[in-house]
């Protein structure tokens, strides 16, 4: 099985044509491979006129491409236990979702989610997702906010630390972790400035807000520029690298079903597989 890959962006992004990812047995191993390596080289892949795949053949799918690991609220008209079924109407699924700022799903884990599938059913006008590559976004600021991020470390929870700025675990170039969304995080712990990283220690903290402005001002203007405001079609199929963009989602995802239309997306999440590392070798930890 092959596939035709068009490129979104230069940089970033491409749609699948082609391929038929409906059917009951497993996909052929090459093509899985060959999904993993464009994952690699594109992070956001979306393959087109898939129909409605059903909610075992997308968790079928899913789970080719790692463990599955759901962690989310299950709503009656899920197809399936590991389908997160997300809408603009709370009787046809979850609403709300993703509205509370650019975020990386999975940070108040160890080791955040890999990659998600995004399936959509249906759509509705003004339903986009908007995606912004990381490492294109670090390499867009200047030097010192580029130093000053170095040393942030959010706190998700009480007792977890990741670092602002990583190592991507496949791609092995520059990543973030973070999330904007007011509920979602405790706070930022700031290293010293001591010339050789791997001896900085926690100098003092910063209140969740004042870095989480700072990037969703940022992030405004950047989408702007190297994102993809993803105008959603009927039966597209997404993989979305979790650890290598950041997301959100566009207030029109909330439009009035009787103005907009229905909109009923079919999501799983892929566990993470490695602890958030710095190119210094210090990791995500425990706070004591």
């Amino acid at each position: 099985m092959s596939y035709t890959c068009t490129p979104l962006l230069g940089h970033f992004g491409a749609e699948v044509r082609d391929i038929s990812l409906d059917g009951e047995e497993p996909l052929p191993a090459e093509l899985v491979t060959r999904i993993k390596e464009d994952m690699k080289k594109h992070r956001v892949l979306v393959f087109k006129g898939q129909g409605r795949l059903s909610g075992a053949r997308q968790v079928q799918i899913s789970r080719q491409l790692g463990t599955v690991e759901s962690t989310f609220y299950k709503h009656p008209k899920s197809p399936h236990p590991d389908i997160f079924r997300v809408s603009n109407d709370e009787y046809e699924g979850c609403v709300g979702v993703g509205r509370t700022g650019w975020h990386v799903d999975g940070t108040f884990q160890e080791m955040p989610f890999k990659y998600q599938t995004m399936h959509f059913h249906s759509v509705c006008e003004g339903g986009e997702t908007w995606f912004v590559p990381l490492k294109e976004f670090y390499e867009m600021q200047d030097a010192e906010t580029k130093a000053r991020w170095e040393r942030y470390w959010m706190l998700p929870r009480r007792d977890l630390a990741h670092p602002l700025v990583y190592k991507h675990p496949v791609r092995q170039d520059t990543t973030l972790l973070f999330h904007c969304g007011p509920p979602f995080v405790e706070g930022w712990i700031v290293d010293s400035d001591a010339e050789n990283t791997r001896e900085r220690q926690p100098e003092r903290m910063l209140r969740a807000k004042v870095v989480q402005d700072e990037l969703t001002e940022k992030l405004d203007q950047a989408v702007e520029k190297i994102g993809i405001k993803m105008k959603w079609e009927e039966g597209d199929f997404a993989i979305n690298d979790n650890v290598g963009n950041c997301h959100y989602a566009a207030p029109g995802t909330q439009n009035p079903k009787g103005r907009a239309g229905l909109r009923i997306l079919h999501r799983t999440t892929i566990a993470g597989e490695d602890v958030p590392t710095k190119f210094d070798g210090r990791s995500s930890f425990p706070m004591g």
